[in-house]
Order: structure tokens, then sequence, then C-alpha cells
């Protein structure tokens, strides 16, 4: 079956929000500026942490996610299971079993990597996928992001003006709150700025920073097959990817590290446990005859 590449840190690209209420505490701040639909509205981190959990709880609901003895957990756990926190912002992680190719991190520091990604990269350049998602957390990107879907919605309808929360989130509300936000998109700004977030992450921690051009080569060989347009369309507001590989490999060579990568053996499956059948001695009994 062929892959359908989505473009990755793409916030809640299949939403799936069906019949879906939700209650999120805003704050006082945050319910005058709603209310009025003031544009200067800056939500705070608790804030935008706070509905995006509610939307990855839904979004996690809709999607088969890879269990606790999975190949695919195991090897997530094996690879980013140590980086759970940071300054600012811990993070928690999951597989979504689906063939397409995407990675995205929220505002509440929820982590989702999509099997069809794990296929095809290695465990370093998986490492500098998932290090650019976190950047995204780390310098309050994903926080933006959905400051831009409340200012471009407001959700006044759904607002009461005597409570402290926004109660009744509708399906159209969130479905409009997820539209605006994928249509933001990260800015070029952003997205470089990630990109260098996991450059450092990966020579800080002593990997091989050269699997981050590696995972862009990959992406940008990919744009070029029958999903181009799509890919053309989606990347409109980002970094080409060869770009972003090109900058990479000026990183390295800048820091003296540059060498081509050679990907590594990819090994998405649980290991196979060995079952020892214990083998059956028998004594032989001998007896003397008497002389």
């Amino acid at each position: 079956m062929r892959k359908k590449f989505i473009v990755l840190g793409v916030l809640f690209a299949t939403l799936g929000f069906t019949k879906m209420n939700a209650q999120i505490n805003l704050g006082d701040k945050a319910m005058g500026a709603v209310q009025k639909g003031i544009t200067g509205f800056t939500l705070s981190n608790a804030d935008a942490a706070a509905l995006s959990k509610q939307a990855v709880v839904k979004l996690d609901s809709a999607n088969v996610i890879a269990g606790p003895n999975d190949g695919y957990t195991l090897r997530l756990n094996r690879v980013f299971g140590k980086y759970t926190a940071g300054e600012g912002y811990t993070l928690n992680y999951k597989v979504y079993v689906v063939k397409e190719v995407n990675a995205f991190a929220t505002a509440d520091g929820s982590v989702r990597v999509y099997s069809g990604l794990m296929d095809i990269m290695d465990d370093n350049e998986l490492l500098a996928v998932i290090g650019h998602e976190i950047g995204h957390v780390a310098n309050n990107d994903s926080r933006d992001a959905m400051r831009a879907a409340y200012q471009k919605e407001a959700l006044i309808d759904g607002v009461s003006s005597q409570s402290a929360k926004v109660t009744a989130v509708t399906d159209s509300q969130l479905g409009k709150i997820g539209s605006a936000m994928i249509d933001s998109k990260h800015s070029r700004k952003q997205e470089s700025e990630a990109d260098l977030f996991s450059y450092n992450f990966l020579k800080k921690n002593g990997y091989d920073v050269n699997a981050e051009e590696s995972a862009f080569r990959i992406l940008a060989k990919m744009s070029e097959g029958s999903e181009a347009s799509f890919i053309d369309q989606m990347m409109s507001s980002h970094p080409d990817s060869k770009k972003r590989a090109d900058d990479a490999k000026k990183r390295a060579e800048k820091d003296g590290l540059y060498k081509p990568y050679v990907q590594q053996k990819i090994v998405n499956t649980a290991p196979v446990t060995k079952t020892t059948t214990k083998k059956a001695t028998t004594t032989k009994k001998t007896t003397t005859k008497k002389k």
C-alpha cells in the first residue's frame, strides 16, 4: 500500500473530533480576552497546554496506538524514553500505528510518532525528527500556534459570561481551532530554530549529527514522487527539505563533524523470547549380581 506523506510537525492534521464536549479552564485573563475578541490576547503556556491536552486525548482515541509490548513502542522507549523533560516542559510519547509518515508535538508536551515514519528512519534519524518536534515545544511554537487559532476563531459562542471555563466546546468549535492551527503552521524562522534545536540535541547527547541531514534527504526524496504537488502545498510555509538538509550539512561541516551518513538497520519488531524446554533426564538403575 502506497505511503502518503504528511508534512512533519503539522498539528492535528486529522482531528476526528466527533461528538465531543470539553471543559477547559482558561482563567480570568483568558476569559475576558476571548469574550471581547481581543486580537492582542496572549495565550499562556498553561492555557495552551490545557486545550492541547483535551485535543490530544480525543485524537488518541481516534487512532490505533501501539501497545506497551509492541515493537514500535519498545523502540521509541529505547530511543527516546529517557528524554521526558526539559526546561519548562514535560513530554509523553505514543506511536500511532498508521502508514503515514508524520510526527508532531503539542503544547502540553504530547509527542506522537507515526509508525510509517519509524519504518523509513533509523534510530539516529528518528532522534533528529523528534528532536525537531520537541524544539517546537521548547521554543513555545506550539503555544503560539494555539494562540493563533484562538485569535482567529475566538470561540465566543462557547463562552459563558458567568463562568471561568469554556464549557461545552462543540465539534465545530474544536474543528475550527484545529483548522486554524493547520492554516497558521509554523513560520520559516520557527522551523529553522527547531532544526537547530534538533542539531544541538544530537550534538549535546553524543549522537551522530549527520543523521539530521540524512532525515531531511529522505523527506526531500519522498517529495519528488507522486505526492509532490501535495507536498508543495503543505510545505508552502516551511523551508523545503532539501534546503534544510543542506543547512544541517553546513552546521556539521562548521563543527568539523561532517561525514556522509550511512543508515543503520531499522528494527520495529519486538524481540523474540526464546523458550527453553528442560530435557528430562532418566537415571539408569543398575543391579549387581551375586557371585
